[in-house]
């Protein structure tokens, strides 16, 4: 197998991750719907009601809700029938809540190892992109995509490791499957050599420190929508639904500040300060207001609006994560629509 062949497919091997990172996601789904049932299980006992027995997530818990209905259906015509087997029919309300909690943990052992099955399938992806053409794979859209995808992933992997990580990755994960969906489809550029304007070591330090801050970024948009949620609900005192399963905004705040204070230094290194050296190397001037270099730095102001005003004037909460949101949007902008309706010297491979 030639180079070219090993890049091509490429494709398909990060079209692999993509389908087991949905079932990462179902997995994690399932895990909140018992978590759900479980927390609807322990408020019914605490106040004595009779919890709800519908069985939730496995064909073995629904087969024995069935076993149970027919049970009781037995005996109100006066026939014998087998008492059912499992928590459920028992009816007892700490082995249900047992049970629960064991059948969560398992959906979430799941899809934590489907998550690490995933990030690796997609690190071979990267690495097949990148041998295959013989340079770093951030050299298009379609690179910097499944790159990006690749840095959120890791970094979903450890903030999941954490309680309030949890619903972080839960949801996250999907952005990075419509991530990769749009990778492999809409932005997918063949194999081929870079422009020469590219072929320069600072492809490496430059974009190579675009895809970590905006991979970091997007994990911190996740956890910054969470927050706003959580928030809102605290406001009003509900606490069902998914939302009823969020850490705490407060929690969820410094979350997000750690995770964007992380990526603001790297985007100021790397697209901003080495970006004008580079420019200045390759076009003989610092800066020239291309359109990406004005929507790099228009980033740059809202996240460095948005660290100052949390560390100095105690913006917090969803006010704070709303302009954190903004900055994302324009990092989404910067990424997606300066090469979509704009022209400029980035222009080379959707960069």
């Amino acid at each position: 197998m030639d180079l070219i062949s090993i890049a091509e497919w490429s494709r398909f091997v990060v079209g692999c991750a993509l389908f087991i990172y949905l079932g990462v996601w179902l997995a994690f789904i399932s895990e909140m719907g018992l978590r759900l049932r479980l927390k609807r299980a322990t408020a019914s006992a605490t106040t004595g009601a009779t919890p709800d027995l519908v069985a939730v997530g496995t064909g073995a818990s629904a087969v024995a809700a069935e076993s149970s209905g027919d049970a009781r259906s037995g005996a109100a015509e006066g026939g014998e029938q087998d008492a059912p087997d499992g928590p459920e029919a028992a009816g007892d309300s700490a082995d249900l809540r047992g049970y629960l909690a064991e059948q969560a943990d398992v959906r979430y052992r799941m899809g934590r190892t489907l998550l690490l099955v995933a990030t690796a399938v997609l690190a071979v992806g990267v690495a097949m992109r990148g041998i295959g053409t013989e340079r770093v794979p951030w050299g298009n859209m379609h690179e910097f995509s499944i790159t990006a995808a690749l840095v959120a992933s890791v970094a979903f992997i450890f903030v999941g490791r954490t309680a309030a990580g949890r619903a972080v990755a839960s949801w996250g994960i999907l952005l990075v499957f419509v991530t990769l969906g749009l990778a492999v489809t809409y932005l997918y550029v063949p194999p081929g050599p870079l422009p020469p304007a590219l072929e320069s070591y600072w492809l490496v330090i430059h974009v190579g420190c675009a895809v970590l801050a905006f991979g970091l970024f997007t994990v911190a948009a996740v956890v910054n929508i969470l927050q706003i949620l959580a928030e809102r609900a605290e406001r009003r005192g509900a606490t069902g639904g998914f939302v009823g399963l969020l850490p705490t905004s407060s929690v969820l705040d410094r979350l997000g500040y750690r995770l964007a204070a992380a990526g603001f230094p790297i985007w100021t290194i790397g697209p901003l300060i080495l970006g004008a050296v580079w420019a200045e190397v390759s076009w003989g001037r610092f800066w020239g207001w291309d359109p990406k270099e004005v929507w790099a730095l228009i980033t740059w102001l809202v996240y460095a609006a948005y660290l100052h005003a949390r560390a100095t004037a105690g913006w917090k909460g969803s006010k704070a994560s709303t302009v954190a949101l903004i900055g994302y949007g324009t990092a989404i902008f910067s990424y997606f629509g300066v090469n979509i309706f704009f022209e400029g010297l980035h222009a080379y491979g959707g960069l």
